[in-house]
């Protein structure tokens, strides 16, 4: 059992926190129970797993510690009373392929977390991520995957143009409809606010845009990536 605050396990997880650390040591964190499973049914392996006292111990021969609870706390990045913290090898991801979903300075993590595990879950597509995303294996984004980025490890690509063609920029306003998509390669989103930058929408082949209700301005860019794979899901299952 693990009782010192000062053990070097822990010390890891908290620097962890932080993506320089991250990249450094080529190592994620993610806490719960749920995300621990989500790995090894992808096949991960974890190079090591806190699990709280009282909790059920993972079955298999798996390099795991006993942490009290109150301790293991005390290092979460989610204060959630979590019961379960593994770390990870930064998974390699292949160069992007249709389908993909291609995010441009999307800097929120958790929106981040919950396109990969939308991308996934409708079009079994890898999320290229260009300049200025937030970190895909950060705490708040792996949480927002639930698992995605084991089944699915999101690609870092220099920019749009390492992203399969035809490419469709989905736009606030001024696209035609979301008839487009069906043509679509790759799927490419924006920052929450400023939405794709020109360079961008001037690299694809057609521009798009979800019809919106009067007087409704826009679309968080999570639940537009929602609505946007289930349309690229549909034209795939009838083509």
């Amino acid at each position: 059992m693990i009782e010192s605050k000062d053990n070097e396990k822990l010390k890891l997880v908290r620097k962890l926190r932080e993506r320089k650390h991250r990249e450094r040591q080529g190592l994620f964190a993610t806490e719960g129970e749920d995300l621990l499973e989500a790995g090894l049914a992808a096949g991960a392996r974890p190079q090591f797993v806190l699990m709280a006292t009282g909790a059920g111990i993972p079955a298999g021969d798996l390099p795991v510690d006993v942490v009290p609870q109150d301790l293991l706390a005390s290092v979460s990045a989610l204060g959630s009373g979590t019961r379960a913290i593994a770390v990870w090898p930064l998974a390699e991801a292949a160069a992007p392929q249709a389908p993909c979903v291609y995010l441009d300075a999307v800097g929120d993590p958790g929106n981040v977390g919950a396109i990969v595990r939308t991308a996934h879950a409708l079009l079994d597509a890898t999320v290229a991520l260009g300049p200025g995303c937030a970190d895909p294996y950060g705490p708040k984004a792996a949480r927002a995957s639930m698992g995605s980025i084991f089944a699915r490890p999101p690609a870092l690509v220099a920019g749009v143009e390492e992203t399969p063609a035809p490419r469709v920029a989905l736009v606030a306003h001024g696209g035609d409809g979301l008839a487009a998509l069906s043509r679509a390669a790759t799927l490419c989103l924006g920052a929450e606010r400023e939405g794709l930058r020109p360079e961008v929408v001037a690299a694809c082949d057609a521009e798009v845009t979800i019809p919106l209700r009067a007087g409704a301005e826009s679309l968080n860019v999570a639940a537009a990536a929602a609505v946007a794979c289930a349309r690229m899901s549909e034209e795939r299952a009838s083509a």
